[in-house]
């Protein structure tokens, strides 16, 4: 559902009821059934899955690299599928992509990389010049313009591509498993500079990943992907608190007895807080309240959209009433509360 920021913002782009089939020996793949989303100007929109799950064909379909069998996928309203190959190019130049592995140019310097998009569009020398170097200045390698990529670090290369990336002046940014080559430190300054990117020069951003934690920290709004269709779709907090899907709670490491073999199989009850209500002592408030123990299965905090959630399970009351007066003690504190029962 879209939120109401989302309403007073253009639609970037729009996919309505995209399909790609795969013909294989005996019969054919269904890699996307029926997928439809809309990303908002500005938005960092994550699509997240597990291997096979679709989102990489997803992304290759939304710039052209592959073609959907059927539907449309708008890009500021006119039909990435129609397009001809003029029109392509000029697509691909405000939908910039940058990759997992980086796609440098190995035996070119680092300016030069970035100033290869520019020279194949035919800017001026002088105005390549300025270019590279505010590019390397907002990635903050301004000291390496005449490095080679095979000096550099992971994190450094992954910068000359997003540099290079932004060098025709886009208004999107594709990003393929941007860091999932990197170490957890690097991928931190990465997913910052990404986020310093959409707030500072107003770019709509697209991350395709398989890691949560990526989602966690910089996605405003992720839709999930199970099997080629969209499980869950919304603003990353929405999801997460009310996670309605077996591969959301998967995903978000949502601890439910249908994913975790080693809990009780007593249902449970799930609560979700946000940054508000970490420090106050609900849980010893609760026991107060129902004048019983309740045992605590599992506990843990995400940061989400740069706001603290935390979520924890606890066992459920075997007592209907008593069950009935932890829901309502629990959301007359203003707090998410399911309960969680076995498949």
């Amino acid at each position: 559902m879209d939120s109401i920021q989302d309403t007073n913002r253009p639609c970037q782009i729009e996919l309505q009821n995209v399909r790609k089939v795969y013909p294989v020996t005996g019969g054919e793949v269904v890699a996307l059934d029926n997928i439809s989303l809309k990303i908002h100007k500005g938005d960092i929109f994550g699509i997240i899955g597990l291997s096979g799950a679709g989102k990489s064909t997803l992304i290759r379909c939304v710039n052209r690299l592959d073609t959907p069998t059927e539907g449309k996928i708008l890009f500021c309203g006119k039909n990435v599928p129609e397009m001809n190959k003029q029109q392509l190019n000029l697509m691909r130049r405000k939908m910039s992509m940058i990759f997992q592995q980086f796609n440098l140019l190995m035996q070119q310097t680092v300016a030069k990389n970035i100033a290869y998009p520019m020279e194949i569009a035919g800017v001026p020398k002088e105005r390549i010049r300025k270019r590279v170097a505010e590019l390397l200045e907002i990635v903050g390698l301004s000291d390496k313009a005449k490095a080679y990529p095979s000096q550099l670090s992971g994190g450094q290369k992954q910068r000359v591509a997003i540099a290079r990336a932004l060098a025709s002046d886009p208004e999107v940014l594709l990003c393929d498993e941007a860091t999932s080559a990197l170490d957890p430190m690097t991928t931190q300054s990465i997913l910052r500079l990404l986020q310093q990117i959409n707030r500072e020069l107003g770019i709509t951003i697209v991350v395709i990943t398989h890691e949560m934690a990526v989602i966690r920290q910089i996605c405003t709004h992720v839709a999930i992907l199970d099997g080629g269709v969209i499980a869950e779709e919304g603003s990353v907090d929405e999801v997460f608190t009310h996670t309605k899907s077996a591969a959301g709670k998967r995903l978000f490491g949502i601890v439910t007895p249908e994913n975790r073999e080693e809990l009780a199989e007593a249902p449970a009850l799930r609560i979700v807080f946000d940054g508000e209500q970490l420090s106050e002592p609900i849980i010893a408030e609760l026991i107060l309240h129902l004048g019983q123990p309740v045992s605590i299965l599992s506990a843990d905090v995400h940061t989400l959209n740069g706001a603290q959630y935390g979520q924890m399970l606890i066992t459920r009351p075997e007592n209907r009433d008593v069950c009935d007066k932890a829901f309502a003690y629990l959301k007359g504190r203003g707090l998410t509360v399911e309960e969680v029962r076995q498949a």
